[in-house]
């Protein structure tokens, strides 16, 4: 079993690198990186990955290999998620990838990346210091899916993937700068509608809700107002619903351009952030929790934790 590895994390909407060693605590980070480059745009009305969506997704993993070859890993897992599942021509990205970067990408499936992410918000978040384990629920918003897993251990005890995320939202129903209330209303209804299942897997709110990926982890920047992106603020901080909420009245009601130039918010991810706030809100409405703790670690750790055998 290989001691150094690296795991590659190909979203709809952000493609993320964990660099990683074992050391005597578990993982010891040696590079991480992310770029949004929105393989999945597009995808939800045409059925196919954009060509030039591909090009760009396979140079930022060509330079992922390359930078974690150079730290000498003995092992790289890339995985894919949504946009990789839903389109007709993904054989084109995995051909470019294993010719471009030397990479054999696998898809997951939404069930599987819900468990991945459950492992990585277990060990930081679940496992009690003392007594029995509570309840465990991982929200995972990304840009073509939504994952919710809940549990009591490390490995979960339900998990849904449904099929609404931040980039699929938005290409569906946002046509005007800024997004006007009568918009704002029709977010909040689809995503409802398609979050529907998750009002029979809430529990009420009971236990601890834990949001992950760049949607919640943007939100929290952008409230904290960080000048720069700052994981250790980031991770393990509380978000609640009526902050939320506020928040996303706020992001709505500023043109994009002004979004974009916001403390703590990735330009990138300007066009796509209401929508994302709207499946957060509406998720945590239905599954009952007032407030949610901000995780910025998610596939890629748990990845990294298989890879390592820890």
């Amino acid at each position: 079993m290989a001691t150094r590895v690296a795991a590659i994390d190909v979203g709809t909407n952000t493609v993320l690198l964990l660099v990683a060693e074992a050391g005597p605590r578990g993982a010891v980070v040696l590079a991480e990186r992310a770029e949004i480059t929105r393989l999945g745009r597009g995808v939800d009305a045409s059925g196919r990955l954009d060509p030039a969506a591909i090009a760009e997704t396979v140079g930022v993993l060509a330079g992922y290999a390359a930078e974690a070859r150079a730290l000498g890993v003995g092992a790289i897992d890339c995985v894919a998620t949504s946009a990789a599942r839903d389109a007709a021509n993904g054989a084109e990205f995995f051909a470019a990838a294993r010719t471009v970067a030397g990479l054999e990408p696998r898809i997951i499936s939404g069930e599987e990346e819900a468990r991945l992410v459950y492992a990585s918000a277990w060990r930081d978040f679940g496992a009690p210091a003392g007594g029995a384990p509570g309840r465990l629920a991982v929200l995972d918003v990304g840009g073509g899916s939504t994952e919710f897993t809940f549990g009591r251990g490390p490995a979960p005890q339900g998990r849904r993937s449904l099929q609404v995320g931040a980039v699929r939202l938005t290409e569906r129903h946002v046509r005007e700068d800024p997004i006007g209330p009568a918009t704002l209303a029709t977010l909040r209804q689809a995503a409802r509608a398609a979050l529907a299942p998750l009002a029979f897997m809430g529990g009420g709110g009971a236990g601890r809700l834990v949001g992950v990926a760049g949607t919640v982890t943007t939100l929290a920047a952008v409230e904290q107002a960080l000048p720069r992106y700052d994981g250790e603020r980031v991770h393990g901080s509380p978000l609640s619903l009526v902050r939320l909420e506020r928040l996303l009245a706020r992001l709505a009601a500023l043109p994009l351009a002004e979004r974009a130039r916001l403390p703590g918010m990735e330009p990138k991810r300007a066009d796509v952030i209401v929508a994302g706030a709207v499946v957060v809100a509406e998720a945590m409405a239905l599954t009952g929790f007032e407030t949610l703790t901000v995780s910025d670690r998610g596939v890629r750790w748990g990845l990294v934790h298989e890879l390592l055998g820890s």
